[in-house]
């Protein structure tokens, strides 16, 4: 899914699921709507997106200097 976190290894990816619930869907019409899902997929997809934002990039000093 081009490098895109996805449940469980399955094409569903969590963005997918993160804006299913933005949209107003419940957890209980997305595990409809993809049946093979589990309630406890929607909640490790909002786990890892929180803890995505909270994640930080830091560069390391000197690490992209140019060696010219």
């Amino acid at each position: 899914m081009g490098g895109k976190a996805c449940i469980r290894g399955l094409r569903v990816t969590v963005g997918t699921i993160i804006g299913l619930l933005a949209a107003g869907r419940s957890p209980n019409e997305i595990v409809q709507a993809y049946p093979y899902l589990e309630r406890e997929d929607i909640d490790e997809a909002l786990a890892y997106a929180a803890w995505r934002l909270e994640e930080r990039e830091v560069p390391l000093a000197g690490a992209w200097r140019s060696s010219s």
